[in-house]
This record gives C-alpha cells, structure tokens and sequence, in this order.
C-alpha cells in the first residue's frame, strides 16, 4: 500500500501543491483519498476545482500502480455527502484479467511537466487518436483545436497573464508555491529549476512563475511558433467531474509520456472565471474546460518534488 501511495503523489497538481491524504483502514481495506485544505488556493482556485483534478490525477496513478501488481482499484467518488472533504473511498481486489491500465505504470516515474521549448516536429495524427481515446475511457473528452481557436486561446492565456500581474493577492499566492532559489521546496511546489528558460520568441503558453523575480542563471529561449495543443472537457461541471477530469488527464499525460512526448499543463486561463467561459467551445458535448495541455517533442526534465509518503498516508 505505501509504495502505491508513492506512485499516486507523483501525480501533477496546481503548482505541485500535492493537496491529497491518504488514510487506510486495515480493518475494511479501505484507503479513503481526501483533499488537504491546508494546500487550497483561495484567490486561484476558490471552487477547489483544480484540487480536485490534481486529487483525480493521483486517483488514477493508484489506480495504475494496483493494476500492475495485478489488483484492480475500484473508486467510489465522493462516498461521504456529510464530508466534501473526501473525494474516494477506494478498495481493492485481485484482478482476473488486465483491463490495459497497468501498462501504463512504467510512465509514472517517468512523467514530468516540462517548460522546456519543444521542437517543431508534429506530432503523429495516430498518436493524437490514441491520446483522445484514453481521455474517452475515463469519461473526459479531449480535442485538439485549430488554428484559429489556438490563436484564441492563446489570448486567453496572455490575459490571465496580465490579470495575474494586477492583483498583488494572486500573485501572492502564486509566489508561495514557486520558489526562486531562497524559498524552502524540499518537498512541495514548483522549485525555480524547473521554471524553464524565460520566452523571447515563438507562442507556446508557457506560464513564467518567476515573475518579475530574479532567478540567477536563468536563460532565453524561442518556443514553439505552431504549439499542439490540447483541451481536456467534461460534461458536466461539478466536483465528480472535476475527478473524472483529474483521472482523465493523468491517463493522457502517462499514455503521452509513454509515446516518447513531453507534455506541460496549464491552467492560467482556467483560473478566472470569465476567461475560463470564454475557453468552451459551445458546440461541444463537454464544454466545460478543465485543463490546457501542451505537447510536443522536447528534451527531459528532472522530477519536482514529492511530499514524503509518512506525510500524506495514515494507517488505522
């Protein structure tokens, strides 16, 4: 059980907050996931949308680490109505047959959010297809738009952007979780090594969290001129959706990952609500947007850090 519950906190979450716990009951078998408030962000997240897509992505990562040691991780979302603070109340038992998603386990470790440039080379039409299945096996749909919808988003983003630099509260609490080579990141948030190089060309929505900080050492680069993009939906728009997103993701980013792809998310947009209704697209079938994600071949990455197990996981 602890080595599965290190796999689940590899997963992404809204600035590598890692706002999840974990407690296992021995007595049932029952590990119940619930969302650490201490790690919410009022200003940016006030719904707690994007903790509860971060709180999937770890769901479907336990979900993956089970089915590779041959148990299948069956999830109840959202079990207590009493309890909005528990979000899956999860046990397990052997599988008869694999279903596919142990597969994807090597991809775990190796996943990463990249803020790197990516190349120019497009990515193959096959492998789009497959990323847009793997969102459809987890109830979530996911669309690649065209070039005019791209530029559109694109916008979006550089508005965000510029709301962000006007209100000191957000910024705030952007900079509490980004470190600029002085602020403890041990073990939680975006440390500065992984800020990337700061953009001086192309158009990929790459999200500077330096700021207008220092970071000594920090380079220039020009990103991609034509980013593949990709939005990441739902039906419907409520916090069991917001779960089914969070699995739906982490599916695509593990499947991306082991298709030789970088991939890198971005939620800026997301963040404001009049931004985030300009993001649907109104003749879709899920048009609610729950993540921007960018992929593309680029260079490796190290890994962000990770809350220590004994931190996130109680056993009773």
């Amino acid at each position: 059980m602890t080595s599965w519950v290190a796999d689940a906190t590899a997963a992404p979450s809204m600035h590598n907050a890692q706002p999840w716990l974990f407690r296992f009951t021995r007595d049932s078998g029952e590990l119940l996931l619930t969302m650490d408030l201490s790690r919410a962000m009022p200003q940016t997240d006030p719904s707690t949308r994007g903790l509860h897509v971060g709180c999937g992505a770890a769901l479907l990562n336990l979900r993956v680490a089970a089915a590779h040691a041959g148990w299948e991780a069956r999830a109840d979302l959202l079990p207590d109505p009493a309890d909005p603070k528990a979000l899956a109340a999860v046990t397990f038992a052997l599988a008869d047959t694999g279903d596919g998603l142990g597969a994807l386990y090597p991809a775990i470790s190796r996943r990463r959010t990249s803020r790197e440039p990516f190349s120019q080379e497009a990515v193959p039409q096959a492998v789009l297809d497959g990323l847009i299945g793997a969102a459809r096996i987890e109830g979530a749909h996911l669309s690649f738009p065209g070039a005019w919808q791209v530029q559109a988003m694109l916008d979006l983003v550089r508005d965000a952007a510029y709301a962000e630099t006007l209100s000191p509260e957000a910024r705030a609490e952007v900079a509490r979780w980004t470190g600029t080579g002085t602020e403890d990141t041990t073990h939680q948030g975006v440390p500065s090594s992984a800020f990337g190089p700061v953009r001086y060309g192309g158009r990929a929505p790459v999200r500077d969290f330096a700021g207008d900080r220092p970071v000594e050492g920090r380079g220039y680069a020009v990103f991609e001129h034509s980013p593949c993009l990709a939005v990441l939906g739902t039906r419907d728009d409520g916090p069991q959706d917001w779960l089914r997103a969070g699995q739906a993701m982490e599916r695509v980013l593990l499947q991306a990952t082991l298709d030789g792809l970088s991939t890198s998310l971005n939620s800026q947009a997301l963040e404001w609500p009049e931004l985030r209704w300009a993001m649907r697209d109104p003749l879709s079938p899920t048009g609610h947007p729950q993540m921007l994600i960018r992929l593309g071949y680029g260079p490796g990455v190290p890994p962000t850090p990770r809350r220590p197990v004994s931190d996130v996981l109680d056993v009773v």
